[in-house]
């Protein structure tokens, strides 16, 4: 049995490190992609996962395919296309930590994926299935997406969905708030920025916690907030927290990493979402968010994912100031 399966983008990031006399940046190459990203940490923290997917058959494409391996992340659904280069994304940060994305993908091997290529014994294998919007964004991928959740939904599996908003690879706004609503009236649990929520509805993230149960049917809306924290919200329990004070040098994956570990604890729990209660939501709230916030003190989505240990430390300590 397979605990997490997840259907998006794999690419490289090329983090800014340093930039010379004229700005020009020195980068470093990290594996990348929300659901990857997701993954990786669900796999650190116990969990069994695989991947769905296309890479293009280049150096970049298998390097990522060993990540995914090395990272416990079952790769037999990840699509090798001669055809097409693997995607690339460029990423630059303010002085304090925030990104910006360039992307070369036109088109990258994650949009290229078909829905006759998705392997859909490992939905059937899967507890939980797992999308974003970026395979949304063109097709053939965005007929594969919607198709792969249409099947996993007929098959009894949870869904989960993080829109993950990226605001250049979208031809207008109103296309991706389109594809967006769509995704999140497809979920039972939903991971959504405050940023996100601003972009839909233009309204607070408390507010928008109660749109995705009221008006989206979601089991639990899990909001993140960035420094101030996260919210977690149900029809009958509520968790809001601050984030722990770290030292932050990389933002990247923090949101997919702060995901992939309240689906663990979640899936640890065994319970429907709709089921969890107050002190339920604090134990997958507050190890979720310190987790995510740990790995924005090192560099790279994968990579900065904290062991197990690190994350139950780091809670201890928080707790006894």
């Amino acid at each position: 049995m397979i605990d997490v399966v997840a259907l998006g983008e794999l690419l490289i990031d090329f983090a800014a490190k340093s930039a010379d006399a004229n700005g020009y940046p020195t980068m470093a190459a990290n594996p990348g992609g929300a659901p990857g990203n997701f993954l990786a940490a669900l796999g650190v923290y116990g969990c069994k996962t695989a991947f769905l997917g296309k890479v293009g058959a280049d150096t970049f494409g298998r390097m990522l395919r060993r990540t995914m391996q090395h990272a416990g992340i079952e790769t037999k659904g990840i699509v090798e296309d001669p055809e097409v280069f693997t995607t690339l994304a460029f990423v630059t940060f303010d002085e304090t930590g925030d990104r910006s994305f360039s992307f070369a993908r036109k088109p990258g091997a994650d949009t290229q994926l078909r829905w006759d290529e998705v392997n859909l014994h490992l939905i059937d294998e899967g507890r939980v299935f797992h999308f974003g919007t970026l395979s949304l964004t063109d097709e053939p991928a965005r007929t594969a997406t919607q198709q792969a959740v249409a099947y996993a939904k007929s098959k009894g599996k949870l869904i989960t969905c993080d829109p993950n908003l990226r605001e250049p690879l979208w031809k207008t706004r109103a296309a991706a708030k389109e594809q967006m609503l769509w995704s999140l009236a497809q979920s039972d649990v939903v991971k959504i920025s405050d940023n996100e929520v601003a972009f839909l509805w233009s309204c607070s993230p408390e507010e928008g916690a109660q749109r995705l149960l009221e008006e989206f049917d979601v089991k639990l809306a899990m909001v993140t907030l960035g420094p101030d924290g996260c919210l977690l919200k149900t029809k009958h329990a509520l968790f809001r927290a601050p984030a722990p004070v770290v030292h932050p040098v990389d933002t990247t994956g923090a949101g997919d990493i702060f995901g992939g570990s309240a689906v663990a604890r979640l899936l640890e729990l065994g319970k429907a979402p709709e089921d969890l209660t107050q002190e339920d939501l604090f134990f997958i709230g507050s190890y979720a968010l310190t987790a995510a916030s740990l790995s924005t003190e090192h560099s790279g989505g994968i990579p900065s994912i904290p062991e197990k240990q690190a994350v139950l430390a780091a809670m201890q300590a928080g707790a006894r100031t």
